[in-house]
């Protein structure tokens, strides 16, 4: 009998992340796939990604919409929580697979956790920034098993309290995608998207949700520093955080300049194609710590939504200031392109993840969950706390 894996993807990043996994599984004929679409996917604000979803081709999507454009994220994990709760009662998986930080993932974790459902985490134990950091560890708190893409990040998780036997080291998935040969060429992605730019920095800013106050003064730094650098660039819609309508307001100031396209969403092997043939990366996306340094390119990383991530050498950090903006940015376009930073893995994450679904201890983990101390504690210690 076939296992029923069941994967949540809430946002564009994420799909394109587990997609290599959920490919993985879709072809196996032990496993049954299940794909959950919530989140972003639903909103045609930013492109309405749930059809990107759909001509993947996979077979067994359900689409629940979780929000509304402007729900606080409250509400938007409570409602999370109720429509998926329902989808698990009545499917009934093996296993729920969620990725990352993001409130649909807390959701996923909770449900599993309190339906007695194996959830895995995929790239928890890291370190970004903001509220982020708090979802992600909650998440893995609540998860039973945890697929990290580094080993600083399974030490981390060690840390946490979890089980050696329940953290695996497999990479970023999203690295099988980017040394995929049937990524598509830079020559369709720009028919397809009308891009008529030879040369382009990519940019990708979201809000900080722990920082609103300061969320408009902050878009309009970085756009009158981009409006200054007389470059092309190729900007994408911010994620639906609370101050994301502060950031799409200045981009409204440039929907007459003509070196600058802007889009809600790009398909994530698109996105990657533009990435990697592009001169740099501008923002605070975690596409711009992860993604752009494995192709060796540099990236402006703006603020502290990103502080407390690994940094490969490509990556310039700058506060919100527009001049020290404006002159990064412009020393990123003509900076050398290094060799690849493979920290984040080195593209066989799905077939790490298909050996360990056929381990039979991997389905035999206890849902009854408990802390292991990296060392153990005497009461002469006590003395010192």
């Amino acid at each position: 009998m076939q296992k029923k894996i069941l994967f949540l993807t809430g946002t564009r990043a994420d799909f394109g992340k587990m997609k290599p996994l959920m490919s993985a599984v879709d072809s196996h004929p032990s496993y049954e796939c299940l794909v959950f679409v919530t989140g972003m996917h639903t909103l045609r604000r930013y492109g309405y990604t749930a059809t990107e979803v759909v001509k993947s081709g996979f077979k067994n999507i359900f689409t629940f919409m979780n929000q509304h454009i402007g729900d606080p994220m409250e509400m938007v994990l409570a409602s999370t929580i109720k429509g998926l709760s329902r989808y698990i009662h009545e499917i009934k998986p093996d296993m729920l697979v969620i990725h990352g930080d993001r409130v649909e993932a807390l959701g996923g974790a909770i449900v599993g956790a309190l339906t007695n459902t194996l959830v895995c985490h995929i790239e928890g134990g890291e370190r970004s920034g903001t509220i982020d950091d708090s979802i992600r560890h909650s998440v893995s708190k609540l998860s039973h098993l945890h697929l990290v893409s580094n080993d600083e990040a399974l030490f981390r998780l060690l840390q946490m309290g979890e089980s050696k036997n329940s953290v695996y080291n497999i990479g970023s998935p999203d690295i099988d995608i980017m040394l995929s040969s049937h990524l598509p060429s830079l020559s369709d992605v720009k028919q397809h998207y009308e891009i008529p730019f030879d040369e382009y920095g990519v940019v990708l800013f979201h809000p900080v949700t722990t920082d609103i106050a300061n969320m408009e003064r902050n878009a309009k730094t970085l756009v009158d520093a981009l409006k200054r650098c007389k470059e092309n660039f190729i900007i994408i819609y911010p994620n639906n955080d609370e101050g994301s309508d502060y950031i799409l307001k200045e981009y409204e100031s440039l929907d007459t300049n003509s070196n600058f396209r802007i889009f809600p969403s790009i398909q994530f092997e698109s996105f990657l194609t533009l990435i990697k043939n592009s001169s740099c990366m501008i923002g605070n996306s975690s596409a711009g710590i992860r993604e752009t340094p494995f192709y060796g390119l540099p990236s402006v990383n703006i603020g502290d939504r990103q502080s407390d991530r690994y940094l490969a050498k490509s990556i310039e950090n700058v506060g919100y200031d527009e001049d020290l903006i404006y002159k990064t940015i412009q020393r990123a376009f003509i900076r050398e392109h290094l060799e690849g930073d493979n920290y984040f893995g080195k593209g066989n994450s799905a077939e790490e993840f298909m050996r360990l679904l056929q381990e039979e201890n991997i389905w035999e983990v206890d849902m009854q969950k408990q802390f292991n101390d990296i060392a153990s504690f005497n009461t002469s210690d006590s003395k010192a706390l």
